[in-house]
């Protein structure tokens, strides 16, 4: 836990961050063995009223800006944007995101005010696994986690102390499938122009309202862990091509 909280304490403290994220996750087929879908990220955020995350594939290209005031989700391909009015800082913008439209990142509880709070809520058991060097690049430390709900895997930086790698297993999924995350290209305290974090292009695209899919299927029991929402499960990517 120690080092879990390490690394929650270098994110927190963070004014500024960029990233890379890159979410593999299992789907069943019908032949039996599970698939593997990759979706990749590329992320800024500002403390406490910024965030940027471009999605350029596999699947549906997608981009969702929020300046503090609005949330924009933009579908480049088909041209069409929705916005809404957000609160005033990045988790609320998140939330807000995520019970209206059924927007959710995999990487939401890295971004909110206090990671350890959202990653250890209802923990029931944690241990150290051993290092390991093969991982992001770097020596990491391996550490097993686990609530009711979900069993993860996480890899954290021995020098930097940063995420590199997160796997988890949810307990409601009878499959037992595998959704994996892996973090790298970190920036920390770097400086990020305000521009970055909207578009013009976006503005200018065909309007639709900002609302929850018709129809989502989402695996078993994925849903972020700090509590979003009392029940409501999200999708295993955002859904900007419907909302």
């Amino acid at each position: 836990m120690d080092l879990l909280k390490a690394a929650c304490e270098r994110l927190a403290a963070a004014k500024s961050m960029s990233f890379t994220a890159v979410a593999s996750y299992e789907y069943p087929s019908k032949l039996g063995p599970p698939i593997l879908y990759t979706v990749h990220y590329d992320v800024a955020m500002q403390r406490p009223n910024q965030l940027k995350v471009i999605v350029p594939g596999d699947g549906p290209a997608s981009e969702f800006y929020y300046d503090g005031k609005s949330i924009m989700a933009y579908a480049p391909t088909e041209n069409l944007v929705a916005v809404a009015d957000a609160p005033p800082t990045i988790e609320g913008a998140l939330r807000a995101a995520f019970q209206t439209a059924d927007i959710y990142f995999p990487f939401t509880d890295l971004l909110v005010t206090d990671p350890y709070a959202a990653m250890t809520d209802g923990a029931i058991l944690a241990f150290y696994i051993g290092p390991s060097g093969e991982v992001g690049g770097t020596k990491t430390e391996m550490v097993a986690w686990a609530n009711p709900e979900i069993f993860l895997q996480i890899w954290i930086g021995v020098d930097d102390k940063l995420p590199r790698r997160v796997r988890a297993i949810y307990s409601a999924d009878p499959a037992n499938l595998h959704h994996q995350l892996d973090l790298s290209s970190w920036q920390i305290d770097a400086q990020i122009p305000a521009e970055a974090f909207t578009s013009e292009k976006a503005k200018s695209a065909q309007p639709m309202k900002f609302e929850r899919p018709a129809t989502a299927s989402a695996p078993a029991g994925l849903k972020p862990l700090g509590k979003m929402t009392p029940s409501k499960a999200a999708p295993a990517q955002p859904a900007t091509k419907s909302n």
